[in-house]
Formats: structure tokens, sequence, C-alpha cells
């Protein structure tokens, strides 16, 4: 379909740098596609791909505008990205609505926005879809794994009127493979997956009741197994394990850490009183229950530390001396580092009982202004050697491979998390080996959260077609299931 918008000066469509193999064989393989999935492992490049698709459309004229839809804390980067790797400049959507009437009305070829505006200006972007030939761009797709959110519902239908339609994400499966079923709805509008989300999420529920199962287990396995192949027709996906591109070896180290003896009585008091409750109530009947969650959670901040429930906790929490011993060689080494904790509390903390390494921390309370100069300062000063974050505020589209060790001070029960966040630095452009340290408190939630990663990590793995079902058969264990029934108490 021909363009429809004529500038007085169009930009120039060359590619400032050309692509690494790996991605111009992905850009062939769903360059005249009208809707396709870029799936490759985080860390991958997949901006340039998506780059040089709008650069390819534009030149044949194929759609007339391209629309990039990030995370809102993502937009920096985005457009520095264009400045990198384009002639071209986006004009930018906002929440300002009067500034987007000029965007909307302006014959510009590329516009970038971040997905609240998208539900924000529904009924603009209706009319402008229908008056342009438009291609879209969703990055970090999983943004809209919930079908049922305001978002998702907003961009499915939306969906229709886009002429060419694209989502990118290295975890397309964030936390459980029924993850996956609401971005290709977007793509094929259940052609490949189903229309029924409710009955898709039955078969592919990595469900606690799967350890107890046997028929159930073959079920779920065989149904996740064979979801790769009925997207493989549009899906473009590339591991760091397929030699696409030679990257340093990451190394992952469990460390089990020990108590700190108030730490341990009161894990141990809200435990008793948490199973109270569980027996009182009886088994959530679903895995993923928000109170069960929650309950779980609160076991996992006393694990950690303490003071984020209860305040006149002052002693040490027995995760922190694990950590100094970590962080002292790593800067012994001059090398950089960065501590993950899911809890905004926690990094406020450790950023001030650890200042003495200099450091600077990032999470959600942060302006996005505030975030992004911690992230440079960290990255251009050779005596800021630590970068506490949560993966909340920072785990996606960042590069800094500056650092090449991860600490994990705590962990959620989210996949995408613990992925992204470790990818930060292992990525292209990383020269040093990688570590990775997992502090795991003894005899904790801890040392569960250990198995369900590993458990997600595999089903994940299994769905996206990254490995046989006989290697995950041979890897899996279905034991979560039965000790998350002993944390809440549960026979």
């Amino acid at each position: 379909m021909a363009q429809r918008i004529r500038l007085k000066k169009e930009p120039s469509l060359e590619a400032k740098f050309g692509a690494f193999s790996f991605q111009a064989e992905a850009v062939r393989a769903v360059r005249d596609l009208e809707y396709c999935a870029v799936f490759h492992e985080q860390g991958l490049g997949k901006s340039k791909i998506a780059i040089d698709l709008m650069l390819y459309w534009l030149e044949r004229k194929l759609v007339d505008t391209v629309l990039f839809v990030v995370k809102k804390g993502l937009l920096a980067n985005w457009e520095k990205e264009f400045r990198t790797h384009t002639h071209m400049r986006p004009k930018v959507l906002s929440q300002n609505r009067k500034e987007n009437y000029y965007i909307f009305n302006s014959p510009s070829r590329l516009i970038l926005t971040h997905y609240e505006v998208l539900k924000s200006e529904r009924e603009r972007f209706q009319l402008f879809l229908k008056a342009r030939n438009v291609a879209v761009i969703l990055d970090e797709s999983t943004r809209i794994k919930n079908p049922y959110s305001a978002l998702t519902r907003t961009i499915f239908e939306l969906a229709p009127l886009f002429r060419r339609r694209v989502i990118m994400t290295g975890t397309s499966i964030a936390n459980r493979p029924y993850d996956i079923w609401s971005q290709i709805w977007f793509l094929d509008e259940g052609k490949s997956l189903g229309s029924d989300f409710k009955a898709f999420k039955e078969e592919a529920d990595l469900a606690n009741e799967l350890a107890h199962n046997a028929d159930a287990r073959s079920r779920f396995e065989t149904f996740i197994g064979s979801l790769s192949a009925k997207i493989s027709h549009f899906t473009v996906r590339k591991t760091k394990e397929t030699g696409t591109i030679v990257l340093p070896r990451k190394e992952i180290h469990s460390v089990l850490t020990d108590w700190e003896r108030r730490q341990y009585d009161l894990y141990h008091q809200i435990q008793s009183d948490m199973r109270a409750v569980v027996i009182k109530d009886g088994l959530p009947t679903e895995d993923n229950s928000e109170e069960m969650l929650k309950r779980l959670l609160r076991l996992v901040q006393i694990a950690s530390n303490p003071r984020l429930v209860d305040e006149s906790y002052d002693s040490q929490p027995g995760k922190l001396i694990f950590l100094k011993d970590i962080l002292d060689r790593i800067v012994q080494s001059r090398e950089k580092c960065i501590v993950w904790s899911t809890f905004t509390g926690n990094i406020d903390w450790l950023a001030q009982e650890l200042s003495a390494y200099g450091v600077r921390k990032v999470h959600g309370s942060l302006t996005f202004a505030e975030r992004n100069r911690a992230i440079e300062r960290f990255v251009s000063d050779p005596d800021i050697a630590i970068l506490f974050a949560t993966p909340g505020a920072a785990k996606e589209g960042l590069t800094l491979t500056v650092a090449n060790h991860v600490i994990f001070f705590d962990r959620s029960f989210s996949l995408d998390d613990y992925l992204q966040a470790q990818d930060r630095i292992h990525r292209i452009s990383q020269s040093k080996i990688c570590h990775v340290y997992n502090l795991i408190m003894r005899e904790s939630v801890d040392e569960w959260i250990e198995l369900l990663l590993h458990a997600k990590s595999l089903a994940a793995r299994l769905a996206q077609g990254d490995i046989s079902l006989d290697y995950y058969q041979a890897q899996m264990s279905y034991d979560f299931g039965t000790i998350v029934r002993g944390i809440l108490g549960v026979k």
C-alpha cells in the first residue's frame, strides 16, 4: 500500500552501521511479513533488528510511518538508539495532549511513545491509523501479557488498524508459559494459539499440583512442547547458546547464607502465624493466588532484611556479611557490580550502609532523570563501583557491560525479573567473564524460590523451542510444588 503522506525533505534511510550477520538474517526472515515476533534472547541487539526493519519498510514505501511503543522508562534509551543507528529523530508522543495534537497531524516518518499513551490517546490513535499506513513495533511486549488489562484490551482494539505488527522481547514467557498467549493474539487474533485464553491457561499452567499428578505433568509437557512449532512461521529467536555471537561465559554462584539470631526468630514467628492462617483458610485454589504470594513475600523480606517489616530491628541481617565479602573481592579487582533487590527500602538501606564502596542507586521512587543520572555516573566514573537497583526500575533496555558482576540480595518469584536483571551485563560489548551471585538464606523461602525459578526457566525454554522435551524431562523437578506446601504448613 503506497505512502499517504509526503515530506518536504525526506530523511536519510541509510543505517549508520552494519548489522551482525544474525541480525541481518532476522530482518530478511520477517521484513515482508504482515506480522512477526522477534524473540532473540536479551542482550542480542533486538533494537538494531527493529530499526533495520523500519528503514526497509520506509525505503520501499510499504508504510508511511513507523510507531515504536516502549516502556516509559526506556524512552531516553530508544532516542539514543535512533541517534546511534540512524539519521532520523523521532517525534515523541507523551501525556501532553496539546503537543500530541501537532504530532498526530504532522507528516513524520518515525514516532516514539510509551504504552500508557496508547491507552490515554486511544480515540486519536484510531483516527490517526485510519488516515495513515502505520507499522507498529511493541518493545518488551510482555507488557501486554495480561489479556484482561485495560491496556491490553486497548492494544487489541487498535491491532487491525496497523499495516505491520511486530512484537519484541527476549523473555516472551516472562513468568508462566501462558504469558505468551496475549502477545501472539495481538499479531494473529488467535490463529496460532486459539482465541480462548482461559482454556489455553489451563493447559499451560506450571501449577503446584503437577508435583503430585503424573498425568497432568504429561499433558502439560506435551502442550508447552508444541507451542514453538505453532508460531515458528512468523517468529525468529536466537539464544546465546546457539553460537549466534561469542560472549564471555556466565558463571552462576549460589551462596548459602546464615541467619542472624533475631532474624531467625522473627522469620519462624511469622511463618508460624502464616501457617495458622493458611490452615484456617485452607490452601488457596490457585497456585499464584494473591494472598498466598503476599504471605510468601513477607518471608522473603525477613530472609533478606527484617527492617522491611519490623522498624525496631537494628541488627545486621545475615546476608550482609556475605555481600560485603563478595563486594570486597570485586572492588579489589577494580571491577564493577550491580546489586539487585526486589525492595526499594533495601536499596536505600544498602546504598547508605555500603556508601564507602562508591555507590549509586536506582529504584522506582526516583524520577527518570535521577535514574538516568545515576546510571550514567555508574558507567562513566571509575570511582563508582556498585549500583544498587530494583529489577522493576532497571532490568530492561539498559546495557551495563561496564560491570561484570551481579548479586541478587533477594529475588522475587518472577522469572523475567531474574533473567532480565542478570543480562544487563551479559550482552553484546561485554569482554569479561560474567558472575551472577544468588544469596540464599539456608532453610528459608529462598530455597523454594531457587527451585521455582529453575522450573520456570526450563518450562520457558521448552515452550520457546530452546530445548528438547527429553532434555526438559531430564532436568526438570516439580519439587517446588511440594516445598511450598511445607512452607505454608499444608500437608
